[in-house]
């Protein structure tokens, strides 16, 4: 019994050790696939002001509105804002040419942007822009520097700057402060924000993950109830052998 339990706790290690993404001082958002208010709100988020110029092509209007509990005719009235049909997905009104031409490379499509580098990276990212005269959009990041994406929520964090510190007589961005007012929301209200369009882009990445997990539970509470029946079968059956 005790070996079957050590098995199985190797057996999940490997499961827990292949967690991608960049390294360094990342932010944690606290993903949760079945915060459905949450989604909700970052799905809105998303829409105004990620898709304009991102596609999330792996991603159909139908399925969010049931996996998010929204009403068909509240996604068209509120979440297509082109002339997509609701069984359509998620793609952006902007011309890749034009795009190239304005931004220097057409943006990514978002979909699995979270499987590649982590929902940490991007709730990071999203929080890490800071203004920079010297970069044709006129903002910059500290995760990831010389973007070509300007900061499109600026106008509810506000103006972020760089803050500097010294280090071994070089003087580096240590991260960015806002001044209070400078936008819509407060630090904590923006990041709730960023939170939400995290967790939005976490399902769209992989919209089955809450099923999944619950699914597991059973499957593991199915397989120790049965362990345990197995154990005491076999008791029984070799209780008279010596």
């Amino acid at each position: 019994m005790k070996k079957f339990f050590l098995a199985l706790l190797i057996a999940m290690v490997p499961v827990a050790g292949f967690a991608a993404g960049p390294t360094g001082p990342l932010m944690d958002p606290r993903v949760d696939p079945n915060d459905k208010a949450s989604l909700q709100r970052g799905a809105k988020y998303f829409v105004n002001y990620c898709l304009g110029c991102h596609s999330a092509q792996y991603q159909r209007y139908n399925r969010l509105a049931a996996d998010l509990d929204l009403p068909e005719d509240l996604v068209e009235q509120y979440l297509i804002l082109t002339d997509a049909q609701i069984g359509d997905t998620m793609e952006t009104a902007m011309d890749p040419v034009d795009a190239e031409r304005w931004f220097g490379v057409a943006p990514p499509d978002l979909t699995l942007t979270t499987r590649l580098r982590g929902a940490d990276w991007v709730y990071t990212y999203l929080n890490s822009f800071y203004v920079d005269p010297s970069k044709a959009s006129g903002w910059n990041n500290t995760l990831f520097p010389d973007v070509a994406m300007p900061h499109v929520l600026w106008t509810l964090q506000g103006t972020p700057e760089p803050a500097y510190e010294e280090h071994n007589g070089e003087i580096a961005i240590a991260g960015i402060q806002v001044e209070e007012g400078s936008g819509l929301l407060n630090q904590a209200e923006y990041q709730a924000v960023t939170r939400d369009i995290t967790n939005f882009m976490a399902y769209i990445a992989e919209p089955i993950k809450a099923d999944r997990q619950s699914l597991g539970i059973k499957v593991i509470a199915f397989l120790l109830v049965f362990t345990i029946l197995a154990y005491l079968l076999k008791k029984e059956y070799w209780k008279d052998v010596h």
